[in-house]
């Protein structure tokens, strides 16, 4: 049996896996706040806890950048470390990876009914891939086509400086420099991102914030409160407001498929793009993906797809258990 786990900002999932001739079979699964938990360990106690066996493998997939077999989580006050969760689950060691290395491994995994296509492209494209993920952080990772396989990377590039591209980003860039000092993509391209667009736009009088929308941003979940209404058109502030974090999203999906020639295809992961699939599959994110000057020609060539399967990084931390655990018994 397989633990795996997807380990974000918001929800911690965990899932028994069963494997049987190279296929996984999902056996158990829970969901966990991540932020009512002091730590990883604590969640895996109680999941593994309820469970009728114990894992043979475990892998777990966490936002952040791992450095030998430990991370300091970017959007939680944890540390995790690879020895310590197998000591608490009586193992020789367990894996630790990127989430979104965990996204890219599960991407063998998706059918065609867990994707939706931004674009259509001509023949099947052969290459490298990538995937970026918006949701309580922005994350991003690589599949390197050595010929005959994908070879898997995280990266931390969620975390580069925001390039403006208009009078409008500039100042948007100028409000979050006052805020934070250094402004990332992940600053905007995420679920708080959205509520600092929104800030912006409102702040800087470029809309009208209406009572009732003050009331609900003030009793739920923001960049959710802001999303349904600008989809529903109830507000033309957030409608802007998601409107521009659209087109910078699409801007940085286009820099990662140009900085890895993904010509084999960009995949949009995380918890936010489903939910506001009827905006992006509008003009505004492949405007401004395909918008690189003399590159837009390779770009309109890259396919775009949505993944809808909100289970892709449990498969994916999953199989490379599996494969690392192989790989590690072959050897000796």
């Amino acid at each position: 049996m397989i633990l795996a786990g997807d380990i974000g900002g918001r929800h911690a999932r965990l899932a028994y896996f069963q494997p049987q001739e190279g296929h996984l079979t999902l056996a158990a699964q829970g969901v966990f706040p991540s932020r009512e938990h002091r730590g990883l360990d604590e969640i895996v106690a109680q999941f593994v806890g309820g469970q009728a066996t114990r894992p043979d493998l475990a892998c777990f997939g966490v936002a952040g950048p791992v450095r030998n077999g430990k991370v300091e989580t970017s959007n939680l006050p944890w540390t995790v470390e690879a020895s310590r969760l197998a000591g608490e689950l009586r193992l020789p060691s367990t894996m630790l990876i990127n989430d979104l290395e965990a996204n890219a491994w599960g991407i063998a995994n998706l059918g065609e009914n867990d994707l939706v296509a931004l674009n259509r492209v001509k023949g099947t494209p052969v290459g490298n891939q990538a995937v970026i993920s918006a949701g309580t952080g922005l994350g991003e990772a690589g599949l390197f086509w050595n010929g005959k396989d994908y070879e898997i990377f995280a990266s931390e590039g969620g975390h580069c400086d925001f390039a403006a591209r208009s009078e409008l980003e500039i100042d948007l860039l100028r409000y979050l420099m006052a805020r934070f000092g250094h402004v990332s993509y992940e600053r905007i391209v995420s679920g708080p991102g959205l509520v600092n667009v929104y800030h912006f736009l409102r702040d800087t009088h470029r809309g009208e914030e209406p009572q009732w929308l003050t009331e609900e941003l003030a009793h739920g979940d923001q960049a959710a409160t802001i999303s349904r209404a600008a989809i529903a058109g109830k507000s033309v502030l957030a409608e802007h407001s998601l409107d521009l974090w659209i087109s910078i999203y699409g801007a940085e999906a286009g820099n990662l498929a140009l900085k890895l020639m993904a010509t084999g295809g960009v995949f949009l992961g995380g918890g936010i793009a489903p939910k506001v699939i009827s905006k992006l599959s509008g003009p505004l994110f492949m405007q401004a993906f395909v918008g690189k000057g003399r590159m837009q020609p390779l770009l309109e060539s890259i396919p775009v797809r949505v993944i809808t399967n909100d289970n892709i990084a449990l498969f994916g931390a999953a199989r490379y258990a599996l494969a690392k655990g192989i790989a590690a018994n072959g050897s000796k």
